[in-house]
This record gives C-alpha cells, sequence and structure tokens, in this order.
C-alpha cells in the first residue's frame, strides 16, 4: 500500500462511534460499513481501528504474538489504577490466574449454581410480571446479575449491588470520558475488592467454595501470587460480568417481542431455548469497545496497522459478518455453525463466565416464558459505546391464565 494511502486510511474517520441509535441502528450501519472496510478507522477517543469482519476480528484475538491487552484492553482507556488479571496479562503471566478462575465454572460447578440462580430470577421476574407494565432493563436485566454474583462469590446482598450500583455509574462515566469520577469509582470498587480479601484472610471459605479464598492460596513461583495482582484480579472479576448481561437480556425480550411467532414456539418447546440464547447472544452480542494493542507493525485484513495502535473488537459486527453466517441479520434456531460465533472470544482471552452468563439467559427466558406473554410498549433506549445493548425496554406482562 502506498505511503499516501496508508496516511490517508489512517486519517479516514469511517465512522462516529459517539452517535445516538436506536435498536437497529449500529447493526445497519456496520453492515454497511463491513462491506467496504472490514477493518475500519474512526477518529474518536485519540483514534483507533475497528474489527468489523469475523476472520479480521478472530485473527486479532487468537495471534498474541502480535498484537496485546497488556497495553490496552478497552477503547476508550481508561485503566487507570493497577494491573487487573487475567484480562491486564497476556501467556505466561496470566496463566496462573486463568487456572484458578477457570475451575469455578466447571460443569459440576454450574450445576451446583443453577438452583440459586433459577430462585434470583424467579424472585426478580415474578413480581414484574404481576405489575404488568413495567422497564425490563432496569428493574430486571441491571439487577439480576448483582444477585446472582451475590450468590457466586459469595457476597452479601448488600455488597454485591453496592458493587451493581458502583460500577454502572463507573461505566456511565466513561461513556462520557469524566475521567475523575472513572478513577474516584476505580478507587472505590479497589477498596470493595480489598474488603473481600480481607474477609477472606479469616478463614471463613474453603479454597474449594470461594474464587477469592482460591486466589489466596494458589501458587506463583513457588510462593503466593503477588497481593497487588490478587487484589486487581478481585477488583476485575466483581466488575466485568456485572456489564454484559445487563445490557443484553433486555434484547431477547425485544426480539421475542417483535417475533410473537417465535415466543409462542419457545413457550411451548422450551427444550429449544439453549439454542434461541446461542443464536441472540450471536446476533446481539453487547461488546465493541474491548481492545487489543499491536505489539509492532503488521497487516490485518490488507490493513496495515502500526506499533501501538489501538484496535476495537467489534464483536457486535463480527458476528454478522455474511462471509461467515448465511443470512446473518436473520434469527436460525438450528444454525448449523453456530458454535463458531465470536461472543464469548477465543482463545487466550476467551470469556471464563461463558458458562453461568448462558445459564442466566436461558432461565430468565424458561421462567418468563413459562408464566407470561409479553410485548413492547414503546422504543428501547440504548447503551453508548463500548457497550452495545438496551438499557431501557418498556413491556407488557402478561400472566399466564390471568
Amino acid at each position: 500500500m502506498a505511503e499516501t494511502a496508508v496516511q490517508a486510511r489512517r486519517s479516514a474517520h469511517d465512522f462516529d462511534a459517539q452517535s445516538p441509535e436506536g435498536f437497529d441502528d449500529a447493526h445497519r450501519e456496520f453492515a454497511r460499513l463491513r462491506s467496504e472496510h472490514p477493518v475500519a478507522r474512526s477518529q474518536d477517543f485519540g483514534g483507533f481501528w475497528a474489527m468489523l469482519g469475523y476472520e479480521e476480528l478472530a485473527e486479532v484475538i487468537t495471534d498474541i504474538d502480535r498484537f496485546t491487552t497488556t497495553s490496552q484492553n478497552a477503547i476508550p482507556k481508561f485503566a487507570f489504577t493497577g494491573v487487573r488479571p487475567p484480562l491486564h496479562l497476556d501467556p505466561p503471566q496470566h496463566t496462573s490466574y486463568r487456572r484458578v478462575i477457570n475451575h469455578f465454572f466447571t460443569p459440576p460447578k454450574m450445576r451446583a449454581l443453577e438452583p440459586a440462580v433459577r430462585r434470583c430470577v424467579q424472585e426478580l421476574i415474578e413480581p414484574l410480571i404481576q405489575q404488568g407494565t413495567v422497564d425490563v432493563a432496569r428493574q430486571y436485566a441491571q439487577k439480576l446479575p448483582a444477585h446472582v454474583f451475590a450468590e457466586f462469590f459469595n457476597l452479601s446482598a448488600e455488597t454485591s449491588l453496592e458493587i451493581k450500583t458502583v460500577s454502572g455509574t463507573y461505566v456511565d462515566a466513561i461513556q462520557v470520558l469524566d475521567h475523575e469520577t472513572v478513577k474516584s469509582l476505580s478507587g472505590r470498587l479497589y477498596e470493595i475488592a480489598q474488603a473481600i480479601i480481607d474477609e477472606r484472610q479469616a478463614g471463613a471459605f474453603s479454597a474449594e467454595e470461594d474464587l477469592t479464598q482460591a486466589l489466596l492460596e494458589a501458587e506463583y513461583d513457588g510462593g503466593p501470587l503477588p497481593a497487588a495482582m490478587v487484589l486487581g484480579c478481585v477488583r476485575q472479576l466483581i466488575v466485568t460480568g456485572m456489564v454484559a448481561p445487563s445490557v443484553f437480556i433486555g434484547n431477547m425480550f425485544v426480539h421475542l417481542s417483535r417475533d410473537p411467532q417465535l415466543q409462542q414456539h419457545l413457550r411451548e418447546h422450551p427444550e429449544d431455548i439453549p439454542g434461541a440464547v446461542e443464536e441472540f447472544v450471536r446476533l446481539y452480542n453487547p461488546y465493541r469497545g474491548m481492545a487489543r494493542t499491536a505489539r509492532h507493525d503488521t497487516v490485518v485484513g490488507g490493513q496495515q496497522v502500526q506499533e501501538g495502535d489501538p484496535i476495537a473488537l467489534v464483536y457486535t459486527a463480527a458476528n454478522r459478518d455474511p462471509r461467515m453466517f448465511e443470512e446473518p441479520d436473520t434469527f436460525r434456531p438450528h444454525r448449523e455453525n453456530i458454535a463458531k460465533h465470536l461472543s464469548f472470544g477465543r482463545g487466550t482471552h476467551s470469556c471464563p463466565g461463558a458458562p453461568l452468563a448462558r445459564m442466566m439467559f436461558r432461565i430468565t427466558l424458561e421462567e418468563a416464558l413459562s408464566r407470561s406473554t409479553f410485548d413492547l410498549t414503546g422504543d428501547p433506549g440504548m447503551a453508548k459505546w463500548a457497550e452495545w445493548g438496551t438499557n431501557h425496554v418498556p413491556l407488557e406482562f402478561i400472566a399466564l391464565g390471568a
């Protein structure tokens, strides 16, 4: 690529990451843009590349020799307060933390947790069904993660709800580039993480039943994991899983409200709900601002990328790439290659909490569909970059048998 062409692409502004959006706008815009530039460019947030194509994004997330998460793992960049494993580390440094974390998302662990998750879902959804007219995003999707995390992390409901409140405000501050609030709230999340660690050091839990205790007892180079790194890891874990379900769950209710035939099919055939969840996760992935940084000058999708360039992983777009998924904007409940979606990442930094997320989404649909019919009563409200998804879903529930 000629030097002038390279500079022209670096100066290009293919899309505005901060434009207001309706429910369908981002996917429509990404589809248009992906056909022209699967590696797109935006000048927002200081300038970044955006992987809109499936193959291009998969290349970046699996080639750790060319792309790293240690420099910048989100766009915009807002990590002011220390290293937070395993997300901020690449192998081999991240492996000791990831090994501990993975143990808590095994099938036996998930089966043991499922009754508690179902109870959380039932306790939140049933009053809303009885209420009838609700905002299922604010009154359910934004509350469920805190209740589930209280069970998973052995936290009090009060602590988990504070984490949810603080992390929600933290994400809001990132979206409007409020640096001082981000720093302040990140500090508060570190304080909460330290309090959790202090409580574990009193010996209330075993390493087999508690993830924080397991991190405290894990070994690294013949000794314990560094205290600062354990703190950063707990700080990362208590926040990461709060955000995505909060903006994703409402998307399923929007889709099923728009497609009452599918809604009724899943009500009559709950055995199809797990497959439907997988297709919803492909269609409505909430991540578009997670990032990698180029370790050196390289080429992706024919585009020259320079050392130090931040690269957005736009899963929201890549999962609808027609080069990988036939009729990518269409819901297909038995899509043959559904396992190829990238919604939980791939490789080194794939999401360890995917089994728990799938469980939350599946049980949400099982309980809502078995108890009610529902329909939209207004337009959904949308989250801002770096997430994609709903933060406002006006809905009317009608209890079955009412």
